[in-house]
């Protein structure tokens, strides 16, 4: 009987506002890839330090970096702590059942949908049946609350950009790439919208992460970006 032993790279992609010497000791996941020293060697980071570009500019510059480089891609916010001691297991088991896996998310998709958890502008919570995974919130390992969604491990059309994993080759086989005209906002979602034009399977994965904050909805910006959006998909 023969194995295939091969475990592909694991590529952490992050855009940071600070430099790359203070990304370590400041933000959130850097302090999480510190205290995981001894299994770093077995990722690769890609940081983009001192960032003000949006999002999908920087997830996209990886993206095709890929066509060279192929791996397990995680797009990740700064300011989300990892405390997945088997992260690689988790991620490769994830993908083995998804395309594209994530930590919470929404089974079904309603027009004119303003994010993964809200049915409408007014930012009014779906149906607990509705929505899957987990999320933890606050400042840190000893100071935080756990946000349980739904069950993971579940099928869902909309992904919460926290965090989103796949495999390289996955988006450059089905030429899906970050849509830049939405910068920090509606960037996940546009990108689940294309990945279920593909066909593609998605889906929530049990990986412990805790948020520092959560997110900007109704500011201008994010206005702006939900504009955008309908515009794009009118449903």
């Amino acid at each position: 009987m023969v194995f295939d032993l091969e475990v592909p790279d694991v590529k952490i992609v992050v855009a940071t506002r600070v430099d790359a010497s203070s990304f370590l000791t400041e933000t959130a996941l850097g302090k999480s890839l510190q205290a995981m020293a001894r299994k770093l060697p077995r990722f690769k980071i890609r940081i983009f330090a001192n960032n003000t570009q949006g999002l999908p500019v920087i997830y996209n510059t990886v993206i095709n970096e890929s066509k060279d480089d192929p791996s397990i891609l995680v797009f990740i916010h700064d300011d989300a702590y990892i405390c997945d001691f088997f992260l690689r297991q988790s991620l490769v088991s994830g993908l083995d059942e998804f395309e594209i896996i994530g930590l919470a998310g929404n089974k079904r998709r309603v027009p004119r949908q303003p994010s993964w958890a809200f049915v409408d502008d007014k930012f009014t919570w779906d149906r607990p049946e509705n929505l899957s995974g987990s999320v933890g919130h606050g400042t840190g390992i000893t100071d935080y609350k756990l946000s349980s969604y739904g069950e993971s491990s579940q099928e869902v059309k909309l992904l919460d950009g926290l965090l989103i994993a796949c495999h390289s080759n996955t988006l450059l086989s089905n030429d899906i790439w970050f849509d830049e005209r939405f910068d920090f906002h509606f960037y996940d979602l546009d990108f689940c919208r294309q990945a279920e034009t593909k066909g593609l399977k998605m889906g929530t994965w049990p990986i412990s992460v805790i948020h520092e904050s959560g997110g900007a909805f109704g500011s201008p910006p994010w206005k702006e970006s939900y504009a955008k959006y309908v515009e794009k998909w009118v449903d």
